[in-house]
């Protein structure tokens, strides 16, 4: 049994050991900005100084507490103003991937982007966004 497991799981170890050595692909935000033109710009701008659409603008976002963009303040959902999210790299990615099991109730009507270098992507985008 011995050696039929370390046939077995070496070389699964190996390749484990082999993908965490390699140099985790860089989000790029050109391709980010793409994918929030084809995607996010129907409802939400990209400066701070558009007006608000269905949504809010997404002009400094990163580091924004959630529901609290000024212009559109009033308009945010109960869920969005009460989850208290700190939108940083990692909570705009599980947002962006999956809005409604990340802040349950909020009325964002769209179900999420499933290619998580695209999410990457997006995020680095709206990382250059003030």
């Amino acid at each position: 049994m011995g050696r039929f497991l370390n046939a077995v799981l070496a070389p699964a170890a190996l390749g484990l050991a082999m993908m965490l050595a390699q140099p985790a692909l860089a989000a790029d935000a050109v391709a980010g900005a793409q994918v929030f033109k084809a995607q996010c710009a129907v409802c939400h701008a990209s400066t701070a100084s558009a007006p608000p659409g269905v949504g809010p603008s997404l002009a400094g976002v990163v580091g924004r507490q959630s529901g609290t963009q000024s212009d559109f303040r009033a308009r945010y959902s109960v869920a969005m103003k009460e989850a208290a999210k700190q939108w940083t790299a990692a909570n705009l990615k599980l947002y962006i991937a999956n809005p409604a099991a990340t802040v349950p109730g909020n009325h964002m009507p769209y179900a999420g982007l499933h290619d998580l270098a695209k999410v990457d992507d997006v995020v680095a985008y709206l990382a250059t966004l003030h």
